[in-house]
C-alpha cells in the first residue's frame, strides 16, 4: 500500500468527529484506506453495493446499536441515502452516553452536496476529500513524476506494468463513469454527449469556461452544459477555479477556469499514452498546469481558498492560496527548467499584496527570485504546503 498523504487527517477526524466522509473520485483508494485503518481500530466493514452486506442493515438501529463499540465504514453510502436519517439518531444515542466520536467512517464517490440526505448529519460529521495520487506520495525521483503526470492518480493506472496497460485501464474507468455513475447522480444525459464533452473539456483544458461555445458544439443549450459540468464537478472529476474577487481597482475576469483533475484521464480523453506523444501535444503546457494546481491542492488542507487572478490587461497568477489567517500565497506554473516570469505576475504581486510568491518549475532546484518570490520544485512545494496546513 502507498502511503497516503489524507490519512491522518482522518484518524484526526475520527478522534473528535461522531462520523467522517472520505469522498472521492471512483478508484482513488478510498476503500483500501479505509480498511487499513479499520484494522487499527477493530472496524465493522460493509460494503453497500454487495446486496448480502445490504441484507444486514434491513435493521439499521439494531444493526449499530449491535457494534455500538466499533467504528462502521460504510462503503459506497449512496446505495443507501435514507440510512443517514437512522445514523443521526444512532449518533445521538451515543452522544448522550459519553461515546461520540469515531463510529462511522462513510465512502463516497462523490462530493457530499450529491448524497443529498447528508445534511441530516449537519454538526456531526466531518468531510475528507481524497485525491489521487499526489507528487509527495510517489518516489522522490523525475521518472516517478513523469510517470504521474502522464498517467494520473489513480492507483491502479499508476502502477499498471506499462503505459499501454495504464491508458486501457484509465479507458475503462471512464466508460464506467460514463455508463454507470453518470446515470445513477445526475440527469439522463447520453453518454456519447457526456464523453464529447468530457473530451472537449480535456482538449481546453486550464481555459476559462465559455458554456455558450461548448453548447454550439454539442447542439444543447448553455444550460444544459452548465448542468452537465456541474455533474462532472460533483463527482469530482472536473474542478471549476473561481477567479479571485479583490478589490484592486482594476477589471478582472469573472469566469471561472475549468480543469480536468486527474491528468492522466486528461491524457486518455485525448489519446496520448507515452511521454514522447504527449511533449508533442498543444495540451502539454495546460495538462502541466493543471497536474501542479491539483498536486498543490491536494497537500494543501481546508481552510485554504484556492482561486486565479487575470485582469483584463494580462496580469495573471496561475493559483492564489488564501489562508484563514489572512496570508496569501501566488503560485505561477512552468513546464520547463526555467523559472522566470511575466511583468504582469509581479504587478499581480503588488496588487494583491501577497505574503509569498513560487514559481514551481519542473525541475528540482530551489532558489530566490527576490524578496519574497522564489524558484521551487513541485514536491517541495506541496511538502511545505502540507507542513502549512
Amino acid at each position: 500500500m502507498i502511503p497516503r498523504h489524507v490519512a491522518t487527517e482522518v484518524e484526526d477526524a475520527l478522534d473528535r468527529q461522531a462520523a467522517v466522509a472520505l469522498i472521492g473520485a471512483r478508484q482513488v483508494g478510498k476503500t483500501t484506506l479505509a480498511l487499513e485503518l479499520g484494522k487499527r481500530r477493530d472496524a465493522v466493514y460493509l460494503d453497500l453495493e454487495d446486496p448480502d452486506d445490504r441484507s444486514k442493515l434491513s435493521a439499521p438501529r439494531l444493526f449499530f446499536e449491535s457494534h455500538e463499540d466499533r467504528l462502521v465504514i460504510l462503503d459506497e453510502i449512496h446505495r443507501m441515502p435514507d440510512i443517514f436519517a437512522t445514523l443521526r439518531g444512532v449518533i445521538d444515542r451515543a452522544r448522550r452516553q459519553g461515546r461520540g466520536k469515531g463510529r462511522f467512517l462513510i465512502l463516497g464517490s462523490a462530493s457530499i452536496d450529491l448524497l443529498h440526505q447528508s445534511e441530516t448529519l449537519a454538526g456531526r460529521i466531518a468531510y475528507v476529500e481524497m485525491a489521487p495520487l499526489l507528487a509527495i506520495e510517489v518516489d522522490d525521483q523525475r521518472a516517478a513524476r513523469e510517470r504521474l503526470w502522464l498517467r494520473g492518480g489513480f492507483p491502479d493506472a499508476y502502477l499498471a506494468a506499462s503505459d499501454a496497460e495504464s491508458l486501457m485501464l484509465r479507458k475503462d474507468f471512464i466508460r464506467t463513469y460514463l455508463e454507470r455513475d453518470v446515470p445513477m447522480f445526475g440527469p439522463r444525459v447520453p453518454a456519447a454527449s457526456m464523453q464529447r464533452l468530457w473530451t472537449m473539456l480535456a482538449h481546453g483544458q486550464g481555459t476559462l469556461l465559455n458554456a455558450s461555445q461548448l453548447a454550439r458544439s454539442l447542439e444543447v443549450s448553455p444550460q444544459s452544459v452548465t448542468r452537465y459540468v456541474d455533474l462532472l464537478c460533483d463527482l469530482l472529476l472536473v474542478r471549476r477555479l473561481p477567479p479571485l474577487q479583490a478589490n484592486v481597482g482594476k477589471r478582472l475576469v469573472k469566469s471561472p477556469k475549468v480543469f480536468v483533475r486527474d491528468s492522466g484521464l486528461v491524457h486518455a480523453l485525448l489519446g496520448l499514452e507515452t511521454v514522447t506523444q504527449l511533449l508533442g501535444h498543444p495540451v502539454v503546457g495546460p495538462s502541466w498546469e493543471g497536474f501542479v494546481i491539483e498536486t498543490l491542492l491536494g497537500a494543501a488542507a481546508w481552510p485554504a481558498q484556492a482561486s486565479f487572478y487575470r485582469t483584463s490587461a494580462g496580469a495573471e497568477v496561475d493559483l492564489v492560496i488564501d489562508y484563514a489567517d489572512g496570508h496569501r500565497w501566488l503560485v505561477e506554473v512552468k513546464r520547463g527548467l526555467s523559472a522566470g516570469v511575466r511583468r504582469g505576475f509581479h504587478q499581480a504581486f503588488e496588487d494583491l499584496r501577497a505574503e509569498r510568491g513560487f514559481v514551481v518549475h519542473a525541475g528540482d532546484d530551489r532558489f530566490p527570485l527576490g524578496s519574497r518570490l522564489e524558484a521551487i520544485g513541485l514536491r517541495e512545494l506541496a511538502a511545505e504546503l502540507a507542513r502549512r496546513a
